[in-house]
């Protein structure tokens, strides 16, 4: 038996489990703490700290020399600091080092959106393929390479970072204030605000969905049309230099039933330099659970 230690740095909540890699999808043991990211950076350390420790003290396992850490933001190779978290106390902090100091093991540490890809690459809807592009559409747009079950992280720490593409630089403004990028377009609050434009209502997406499935909104129809026609012309650009053989769908928009229809499919093929498109477009499978599967499959 195998076990490795992984945690889930979530915005709300931290998640510690620690999971056989021969039996991943039954974690040993598996807790969560609020992350209170309100109380500041200090605080979020300590419950690290504190969640590590009870782990350690209901499985009667001391911490391992290694554990994997899912992240929202990266590390900048460069400067070491933690740089794009959402979660603001968190940038411009050393918090590999930080962490290392307070736990007394080494880190490796990867950003939440490579930690999904990993999981659902080593466990879950894209097991056994070679390369696999992880997105995550929800309200922010992210992404992470999986190669031969390895995450790519580049020479900046952004690789994946797809959400950031510039379509059209006179586009709306993203959550980042960036003008024209994949997420001012197909964010969830972007489409909302899209929709709410048109139509002069406020609907939550998932309305605008169901509408657009049953045709009885023309609104809705153009919210989603708007959805798959950036969609495919964004994920063209992956395909064309990447070319993965599995494409996973996470997040709250990635439930959207037209994103994995054969006419979305049709609009991709006429964005991608090949006159098929034939690579696996796929829900995810692990739910919750791959962000903290992930993070220990860092140091599996």
């Amino acid at each position: 038996m195998a076990l490795v230690w992984g945690i889930d740095l979530g915005g709300t909540k931290i998640e510690g489990a620690i999971i056989d890699t021969a039996a991943p999808d039954k974690p040993l043991c598996r807790l969560r703490v609020p992350t209170e990211a309100e109380k500041g950076y200090g605080h979020i350390r300590s419950q690290i700290k504190k969640l590590c420790d009870t782990i350690s003290a209901e499985s009667g396992l001391p911490l391992p020399p290694e554990i994997g850490i899912g992240t929202p933001g990266v590390i900048d190779p460069g400067t070491r600091m933690l740089k794009n978290s959402n979660t603001q106390c968190l940038n411009g902090q050393p918090l590999q080092q930080d962490l290392e100091s307070d736990l007394g093991v080494k880190l490796v540490l990867s950003n939440d959106a490579n930690c999904f890809a990993l999981a659902e690459a080593i466990l879950g809807a894209a097991k056994n393929y070679p390369t696999v592009f992880g997105v995550i559409l929800g309200t922010g747009v992210g992404g992470g390479i999986v190669v031969n079950g390895r995450v790519l992280t580049g020479c900046h720490g952004i690789a994946g970072e797809w959400g950031q593409l510039v379509l059209d630089p006179s586009g709306p403004v993203s959550n980042y204030g960036t003008r024209g990028t994949v997420e001012a377009f197909i964010a969830g609050p972007a489409l909302e605000r899209f929709y709410a434009k048109r139509s002069g209502k406020a609907r939550p997406l998932r309305e605008i969905a169901a509408q657009a499935e049953d045709n009885s909104d023309s609104d809705a129809v153009a919210t989603i049309e708007r959805l798959t026609d950036h969609f495919a012309r964004a994920i063209g650009i992956i395909i064309d230099v990447l070319d993965p053989h599995a494409i996973v769908l996470g997040g709250g928009v990635g439930n959207i039933g037209a994103l994995y229809t054969e006419k979305t499919r049709a609009k991709i093929t006429t964005a991608i330099f090949n006159s098929r498109f034939e690579a696996a477009l796929l829900k995810p499978t692990l739910g919750d659970s791959a962000g903290v599967f992930g993070a220990a499959m860092l140091v599996a």
